[in-house]
């Protein structure tokens, strides 16, 4: 038996960078979760998406089986090797040239062989039968014939060769050591259809949303509270963030951070300067009674808010300097001052802090204290999910409507104002004044019929030329 060279497997294919993010996102994977499957890092993953670089080899595959993008396994090829198998029957009479008693009838059969190598020898044939293997010179080698599939309903007897591109005839047994004759059937066999993976079940974008909230308003709320000092405002500004993220949810739902975008979006309501105008949250709340809580959280309230945030995102929250700077809007240098800045104002403050020369045992010391000082407050609990949402779309619809109604009061004011202004300038009359001792006149005179007939033609003249100083009566 021969054995015909085989080529690498050929890669899986990929779709597009697009539809392997969708496809990611519809598996409710993250990159990091994607990335540790693969064996990569999360921005190698991100190029793939973008479109910049692609998997290769073993990372190909296995990015394409995580992201269901593998179709099904290729059915194995089998090369064949061409033989002639001569198949001796019983006693009988010949009438043609080069026949007689004992004729032997020849079957041209091909006996499939596995790419690998490795599959079961076929039985010897028995006693009777005669199976030799000529080589034929003359003719060319054959191309590799896939392997036939068994039609569905009929079992394979024990002695047979299946030979490629027949068909068992209804009604006939196959008898052990026979070969089946060749019908005219195509050698190809159509390739089964691609499974469709199916997509698993996901949440709805409202339990998604409340999923969310549920994890992470508690704690968001009590980082509001140290940045601001004020309890009220710590939950207002939470609540606020998640009913923007419920009115831009497909945006939130996209991003590589939801967490990080609702906290982003608490952080700007909570510092906003429009907030020292409101009566309720002009001045903050009362400071803790522990002596070392009331230092912190004081040199926290002193200390400018762009320093604050800097101060919490880096040291309270644990996000990284670019992290921090991104969040901030700064430049990483920008960020390094203030938070070098506000180290040494809770240094004046905190004497053990002062202890710590480096700056990593002073980042320790302080996401301890500032997150003894998170917890140990009372601060109001959030609303439930449902209400934070309900509430958001129904200020959302009040504001609606009153855009509406007050874009329906500007166009009628407009209107009105346009069918009821004058359509020329009417100059007011000036008040008499004694003139050379001659009183004035109580009024106009009364115009005759031939000053009415003047006016009315002076108006209706140009204002130039001689029609002007001699106009024609009528």
């Amino acid at each position: 038996m021969t054995r015909k060279p085989t080529g690498p497997a050929p890669s899986p294919p990929l779709p597009s960078p697009k539809e392997r993010k969708r496809l990611r996102e519809a598996r409710h994977l993250t990159e990091e979760q994607v990335a540790t499957a693969v064996g990569v890092t999360p921005a190698t993953v991100r190029a793939w998406e973008t479109g910049r670089t692609s998997p290769r080899g073993r990372r190909r595959a296995a990015y394409a089986k995580v992201i269901g993008s593998a179709g099904p396994p290729t059915p194995p090829q089998a090369t064949a090797t061409k033989a002639e198998v001569e198949v001796e029957t019983g006693a009988g009479t010949g009438t043609g040239a080069g026949t007689g008693t004992g004729s032997e009838k020849r079957v041209e059969a091909t006996a499939g062989a596995d790419t690998a190598g490795s599959g079961p020898k076929s039985p010897k044939t028995p006693v009777n039968q005669k199976a030799s293997v000529k080589a034929d010179a003359s003719a060319p080698n054959p191309a590799p014939i896939p392997v036939p599939v068994p039609v569905p309903g009929t079992v394979p007897v024990p002695g047979t060769v299946p030979v490629p591109g027949t068909v068992p005839v209804p009604g006939t047994v196959p008898v052990p050591g026979t070969v089946p004759v060749r019908e005219s059937v195509p050698d190809t066999v159509p390739a089964p259809a691609p499974e469709t993976p199916s997509a698993p079940a996901g949440l709805t974008a409202a339990e998604a949303f409340d999923a969310l909230y549920t994890h992470t308003a508690p704690g968001l709320v009590r980082q509001a509270y140290v940045l601001t000092g004020r309890r009220n405002l710590a939950r207002e500004s939470v609540e606020r963030a998640f009913q923007l993220a419920w009115h831009r949810w497909p945006e939130v739902a996209r991003d590589r951070d939801p967490a990080g975008w609702v906290r982003a979006a608490a952080y700007e309501y909570a510092m906003s300067p429009w907030n020292r105008v409101r009566r309720a949250h002009r001045r903050p709340d009362a400071l803790p009674e522990e002596p070392g809580r009331r230092a912190l959280l004081h040199a926290l309230l002193e200390m400018p808010a762009s320093y604050r945030r800097t101060l919490l995102l880096h040291d309270g929250v644990g996000l990284g300097l670019a992290e921090t700077a991104a969040e901030t809007e700064a430049s990483t240098p920008a960020a390094a001052g203030r938070l070098m800045n506000a180290r040494a104002t809770v240094a004046e403050r905190l004497p053990e802090l002062a202890r710590c020369s480096s700056p990593a045992g002073q980042s320790v010391v302080l996401r301890e204290r500032l997150g003894a000082l998170a917890l140990a407050e009372r601060v109001p609990a959030p609303s439930s999910a449902p209400v934070v949402r309900t509430g958001g779309e129904r200020r959302a619809q009040r504001w609606t409507r009153a855009t509406v109604c007050f874009g329906v009061l500007l166009a009628g004011a407009t209107a009105f104002t346009l069918n009821t202004a004058p359509t020329h300038y009417e100059q007011p009359i000036a008040p008499a004044a004694r003139v050379a001792g001659v009183p004035p006149l109580a009024g106009p005179e009364k115009l005759t019929a031939q000053d009415l007939k003047l006016q009315k033609a002076l108006r209706g003249e140009l204002a130039h030329g001689p029609e002007r100083l001699v106009p024609r009566i009528p």
